[in-house]
C-alpha cells in the first residue's frame, strides 16, 4: 500500500475536513493528518484529498495557521509535478516491461533456432590431432582436438571464450559465428568443471594481446562429454575465499583443481624428479623399504600401533634402519617413502603422514657428510630452477625466491643457545634457553629468519637425540648430528653420523630402555663389516613450503593427514 493510500485508509476524514501539516516533525508515511499526528508536507495533504482545509506550521514551537495562497499554489503545482512523474514512471515501466518481453521472446526464438542447428566437423577440414595443452606451441596453425575441464567461460557480444584446463596447462579458446550460436544453446546448463572436447586451429595471438601460451584455439567444432551443474550446485558456489580452513580441507578434492593448489602439486612432482636425478648423479641407489615395522626409530611416543596377525606392529617413523641394512649390498642408498608420526601437534609444519626422502652413505666422516648433504640440497635446487615446468611455477608462487648460497652457515647447538639468549629469543615458558633444552620450533624459526640464510645446526646433546647417533669423540655428551634450517620454514632436514660400534649400540639400547631383540638384524650390521656411516631424512612437504612460500605444509601434499584429520 502506498503512503497516499495508507493515509486515506487511516484518516477516514470527511470531505472539507481540516488537515494538519508540521514541516519539522510531521511524517507523510505514518502521519494521519491530525493535530497530534500531522503530515510533513502540504503536497501530501493535497494528494490525499484536495478539498481539505490545510493548517500548517514551520515547527512545533509555532502555532498552526491556514496555509497561505502562494504556499497552496506551490503545493498544488507540486502535486501536478508528482502526478506527471508518476505517470512518466508508469509509462517507462510499461515500456521497459514491453522491451523485456520482446527481448525475452527474441532470445527464446534465437535459442530455439540455435537448438535446431546441427553442428558437424567442417567438411574438407584436416583431421584434428589430439594434443595436450602443454604441447600447443608446436601445433600452431594446425587443426587439433583438446580435451579438458572448463576452467572459466564468458559470453561476450556473440563470442564465447572458454579457458580449458587439462592438467598440463590452460588454453584460451574462442567460439564465433555458427559454433557460437549453437554453443549459446548447448552451454546454457554447462557449469564450470564440465568436460568437453574442442576442435579447431591454434592461432598465435597478435602483439598486445595475451593468453596462456600466447595462443588461442579458434573452435570449429565441440563435443560436451559431461555437463557439470549450474545454479546452487555450481562448482564456483562450493568454494570461496572466505571459507573456513576446515571446510576447505573437507573439500580438498575440489580445492586441488585451483591454480595455486595444482601449481604446488606440479612443483612437488618436479622436485621429486630433481631429487632422484641428483641422487643418480651422486651414484646412489633407490630402495623401497617396508612401511609396516616392529622397531622404532624416533621414539615410542610417536608410533602408530596396529595388530599384525596377532603381533604388535607399527607404521614406520623412518626407513633409516632398513637403508643401513641395504648399504653393504648397494653402497650409497636412498628412498622416497611415506613416514608416520603420531605427534598430537597442530603446528603449521607437522603432518601425521609425510613423504620422507632419506639417504644413507658409508665410508665418510662428519665433515664429508655435511658437504654431501649441502651438495644434494643445492644441486636439487639448481635442477628445479632449470626445469621448464617447475621454474615458472615457483616464480608464480614465490617471486622473491633465491637459491641458497654456499657454504651453508655452520652453527653448533651450544652457539645457537648463546645466540637465542643474546637476542632475547625465549622458550615457550618465557625463559632463557639453557644447555640441554630441545629448542622449540618457534624459537628455532625466529633465529633462522633473523639470520636469513641456510643453517647447518650441529652437535646436539645426546639426551635430546635418537639412540643411534654417533657421539663426538672429544665431547661424548654431544652427537655428530645436524638439522638443516631454512628461512620461513625452519628445519627441513635432520640427520647424523650413525653409531657403528657394536658395544656402543648395545649400550644405547640399554640407556633408552629399548629391547634389542627385534633389532637383531640392525645390530648385526655392526658385526659383519661395520664402518663409519651417516644419513639424513628430508621432509618433502617442508622443503616445498620453503620453495613455494606456503604458510603450512598442509598445502604441499595431495590430501594432508594430521591430528584428527583423515578425510577425504
Amino acid at each position: 500500500m502506498s503512503g497516499v493510500e495508507k493515509g486515506i485508509a487511516e484518516m477516514k476524514l470527511k470531505p472539507e475536513a481540516t488537515v494538519f501539516v508540521d514541516e519539522s516533525s510531521g511524517n507523510d508515511e505514518v502521519g494521519k493528518g491530525t493535530e497530534g499526528e500531522p503530515f510533513k508536507t502540504a503536497i501530501h495533504a493535497l494528494e490525499v484529498d484536495e478539498n481539505y482545509t490545510i493548517m500548517i506550521r514551520k515547527d512545533s514551537s509555532s502555532q498552526y495557521e491556514p496555509i497561505g495562497t502562494n504556499a497552496l499554489k506551490k503545493a498544488k503545482k507540486g502535486v501536478e509535478q508528482a502526478a506527471r512523474k508518476k505517470a512518466k514512471a508508469a509509462e517507462n515501466e510499461k515500456l521497459a516491461a514491453s522491451k523485456a518481453t520482446a527481448a525475452k521472446e527474441a532470445e527464446a526464438k534465437r535459442l530455439e533456432a540455435a537448438s535446431k542447428i546441427v553442428l558437424e566437423e567442417p567438411k574438407g577440414a584436416p583431421k584434428a590431432e589430439k594434443i595436450l595443452i602443454t604441447d600447443g606451441t608446436q601445433y600452431r596453425e594446425k587443426r587439433v582436438v583438446v580435451n579438458g575441464w572448463v576452467h572459466r567461460m564468458r559470453n561476450q557480444k556473440g563470442i564465447i571464450f572458454v579457458v580449458l584446463r587439462d592438467g598440463t596447462g590452460f588454453l584460451q579458446s574462442v567460439l564465433t559465428n555458427k559454433v557460437c550460436e549453437k554453443a549459446s544453446y548447448d552451454f546454457i546448463n554447462l557449469g564450470p568443471e564440465s568436460t568437453i572436447s574442442l576442435y579447431g586451429v591454434l592461432k598465435e595471438l597478435p602483439e598486445g594481446k595475451s593468453a596462456p601460451g600466447n595462443h588461442e584455439l579458434v573452435v570449429d567444432y565441440y563435443q560436451i562429454l559431461h555437463a557439470a551443474p549450474t545454479g546452487e550446485e555450481a562448482f564456483t558456489n562450493r568454494l570461496n575465499a572466505e571459507a573456513e580452513p576446515s571446510y576447505l580441507l573437507d573439500q580438498r578434492h575440489l580445492v586441488i583443481r585451483g591454480e595455486t593448489a595444482s601449481a604446488v602439486l606440479k612443483v612437488r612432482a618436479r622436485v621429486l624428479r630433481a631429487m632422484r636425478d641428483t641422487f643418480e648423479d651422486l651414484r646412489m641407489t633407490e630402495v623401497t623399504p617396508p612401511c609396516m615395522v616392529q622397531t622404532q626409530v624416533e621414539g615410542g611416543a610417536t608410533l602408530f600401533k596396529f595388530n599384525y596377525y596377532g603381533q604388535d606392529a607399527y607404521l614406520t617413523q623412518s626407513s633409516q634402519l632398513y637403508l643401513e641394512a641395504a648399504m653393504p649390498a648397494l653402497g650409497n642408498v636412498y628412498c622416497v617413502q611415506e613416514s608416520f608420526r603420531a605427534e598430537k601437534s597442530l603446528t603449521r609444519r607437522h603432518l601425521s603422514e609425510f613423504t620422507h626422502v632419506e639417504a644413507e652413505m658409508p665410508f665418510l666422516n662428519f665433515q664429508e657428510y655435511l658437504e654431501l648433504l649441502e651438495e644434494f640440497i643445492c644441486q636439487t635446487i639448481d635442477r628445479i630452477l632449470d626445469d621448464p615446468v617447475a621454474a615458472p611455477l615457483i616464480k608464480q608462487l614465490n617471486p622473491t625466491f633465491e637459491k641458497p648460497s654456499r657454504p651453508f652457515m655452520r652453527l653448533t647447538y651450544e652457539d645457537a643457545i648463546k645466540y637465542l639468549n643474546e637476542h632475547n629469543i625465549l622458550t615457550s615458558e618465557g625463559e632463557h634457553h639453557k644447555f640441554g633444552d630441545d629448542i622449540a620450533e618457534a624459537a628455532e624459526r625466529k633465529m633462522t629468519d633473523q639470520i636469513n640464510r641456510p643453517i647447518f645446526l650441529t652437535h646436539f646433546p645426546v639426551e635430546i637425540k635418537s639412540f643411534y647417533m654417533q657421539r663426538v669423540k672429544e665431547r661424548p655428551d654431544l652427537t655428530e648430528s645436524v638439522d638443516c634450517l631454512m628461512p620461513n620454514v625452519g628445519e627441513i632436514v635432520g640427520g647424523s653420523m650413525r653409531i657403528f660400534d657394536m658395544d656402543e649400540l648395545l649400550a644405547a639400547y640399554k640407556r633408552e630402555g629399548i629391547d634389542p631383540t627385534p633389532y637383531y638384524w640392525f645390530t648385526e650390521q655392526r658385526k659383519y663389516g661395520t664402518t663409519e656411516h651417516g644419513g639424513f631424512g628430508l621432509g618433502l612437504e617442508r622443503f616445498l613450503a620453503w620453495l613455494c612460500d606456503r604458510y603450512t605444509v598442509r598445502e604441499c601434499c595431495l590430501f594432508p593427514r594430521f591430528t584428527e584429520r583423515c578425510k577425504p
